[in-house]
């Protein structure tokens, strides 16, 4: 009996120390799976990168910036990307115009100090993006900060004109919550511009040889599901590479206004050289009227961005 209960607790204690270290290992991947966004810790450099178009849902009743995220975890930014402060934020400029330098600029906090921690958003901890009232000179970049919450744009050679910059970024709020934002502010580029018409509403653009064609109707207010299909020579497109961990990274941004809107394809990207032919948007557009949609998508290395106006009831 005693070598029977002596066999039985050892092979007890024994399922139990595995039944613990799977525990631990569970808990370690988790871990690890939850930082993957990363934090830009204070006085440090941030990741960098560029991305120009020369080469990178919400409910009806959600008060969230339109758009959809990848993932219900992901925060949406509200609004409409139009605010310089929100919630204590503030963008401020530090460049009088755009230039071939670089453009420079830090978020404030609420006390008026720079802000130099940030969370990590599909790989990056700062989108910046930029368009001339005309909706051209579109641009989308990812600068690198300093140790004192200064960022620095990769160089750039707008054309003359008014513009509008928006810096969307996520923080962290007192409780710990990741919290998404779009500030924006107007900058000029000194010199004669002549303004260009924006293009008719149209259901398909082309861009490097590649045709892309939108299916659906989006309204004002409503959500709305669309699908952009992308073929070249004739042929759909199946070697669609990841981009900022999706297939394809879309800008909205509206006639007039230039209120700001950021939508992702469903679904993160799963390997290299697998997306497409057809990405599936949902989006909520919070006004009618023209939008210029900026549509970015890579393959062979090669950054795509092709844009269309979407006219929305």
């Amino acid at each position: 009996m005693k070598a029977a209960i002596s066999i039985m607790h050892t092979s007890s204690t024994s399922r139990r120390l595995r039944a613990a270290a799977l525990t631990l290992l569970l808990g370690l991947g988790l871990a690890a799976c939850a930082s993957a966004k990363g934090t830009v810790p204070a006085n440090s450099p941030a990741m960098s990168g560029m991305a120009a178009t020369s080469t990178p849902g919400a409910s009806s009743t959600d008060s969230s910036m339109p758009g959809m995220s990848m993932s219900s975890a992901e925060p949406m930014p509200s609004g409409n990307g139009l605010s310089q402060t929100q919630d204590g934020y503030t963008l401020k400029l530090l460049s009088t115009n755009l230039s071939t330098s670089g453009f420079r600029f830090e978020i404030l906090d609420s006390m008026g100090k720079p802000v130099t921690s940030f969370e990590q958003d599909q790989t990056k901890f700062m989108h910046f993006y930029l368009v001339r009232s005309d909706l051209t000179g579109y641009q989308h970049a990812h600068p690198s900060m300093a140790a004192d919450g200064i960022w620095t744009t990769p160089p750039a050679t707008p054309a003359p004109g008014d513009y509008r910059v928006y810096a969307s970024f996520e923080v962290k709020d007192s409780a710990g919550t990741v919290k998404a934002y779009v500030l924006s502010a107007s900058v000029t580029v000194p010199g004669s511009a002549a303004t260009t018409v924006l293009p008719g509403a149209a259901t398909s653009t082309t861009i490097d040889g590649y045709l892309l064609t939108v299916n659906g109707t989006v309204m004002a207010g409503m959500t709305h599901t669309f699908t952009v299909s992308i073929s070249k020579d004739g042929k759909p497109v199946h070697d669609l590479q990841p981009y900022l961990e999706t297939y394809a990274h879309l800008t909205a941004i509206h006639q007039g206004d230039l209120a700001f809107a950021h939508l992702h394809p469903e679904g993160p990207a799963a390997t290299e050289n697998t997306g497409g032919p057809k990405l599936t948007f949902q989006t909520s557009m919070p006004e009618s009227g023209n939008w210029r949609f900026f549509i970015q998508f890579q393959t062979a290395g090669v950054l795509h961005t092709a844009s269309l106006t979407m006219s929305v009831s």
